[in-house]
C-alpha cells in the first residue's frame, strides 16, 4: 500500500471518529439534561411557612434516598474492583510469567537484618557483650574489718576534741 493511500485512510478513520466522538457528546448532553429534568423539577417558592416546612422535607428525604443510592453504588464498585485484582492475578498464574522486581543492595545490619525477616518475634541480640556472663568481684574481707561500727567513730569525732584527735593521728 503507498503512503498516500495509508494517509488517506487515516485520515477517513479520523473523520468518521471525530463525528462519532460528536455524537457521543451530544448524546449524553442530552441524557443528562432530561435527568435531571426527571430528577429535579422547578422549585416553585412556596408563600407560607408550612409549605417551607413541607418542601424541606421533601428534599431531605430526596437527600437520604440519594446518600442511599450512593452508598449502594460504591460498595459495588469496591466490590468489583476487588474482583478484577482477583482475577488479574488468576490470569498472571494461569500464564506463569511473573515480572521479577530489580533488586537493590542496601545495607542492613544482622540485627535489622533478622528484625526484617522474623518480625517482632525477633529478640536475639547480636553483641557479643550481651551474652556474657556476669562475674562478681570478690570483696576483701580485710577492708570490712577495718570499718567497724559507724556510730562508733562520729562519737569519736564529735565535738572539738574529736577534731583535735582526728588532726593529731593523722600527722
Amino acid at each position: 500500500m503507498s503512503s498516500s493511500r495509508k494517509h488517506h485512510i487515516k485520515s477517513l478513520m479520523l473523520s468518521i471518529a471525530k463525528g462519532l466522538l460528536e455524537e457521543e457528546a451530544k448524546e449524553r448532553e442530552e441524557e443528562r439534561s432530561r435527568h435531571m429534568e426527571e430528577s429535579c423539577p422547578p422549585v416553585s417558592m412556596p408563600r407560607s411557612m408550612q409549605e417551607m416546612q413541607e418542601l424541606c422535607r421533601e428534599i431531605n428525604e430526596k437527600i437520604n434516598v440519594m446518600d442511599e443510592e450512593r452508598y449502594d453504588l460504591n460498595i459495588k464498585v469496591t466490590k468489583s474492583d476487588k474482583e478484577i485484582e482477583d482475577l488479574k492475578i488468576k490470569v498472571q498464574d494461569l500464564m506463569g510469567k511473573f515480572k521479577k522486581p530489580v533488586l537493590r543492595r542496601v545495607r542492613m545490619s544482622a540485627d535489622a537484618m533478622l528484625k526484617a525477616l522474623l518480625g517482632s518475634k525477633h529478640t536475639v541480640n547480636m553483641e557479643l557483650r550481651a551474652n556474657l556472663k556476669q562475674v562478681k568481684k570478690e570483696v576483701k574481707e580485710e577492708e570490712l574489718r577495718d570499718v567497724g561500727d559507724w556510730r562508733k567513730n562520729i562519737e569519736d569525732k564529735a565535738g572539738m576534741d574529736g577534731r583535735k584527735k582526728m588532726f593529731e593521728t593523722e600527722a
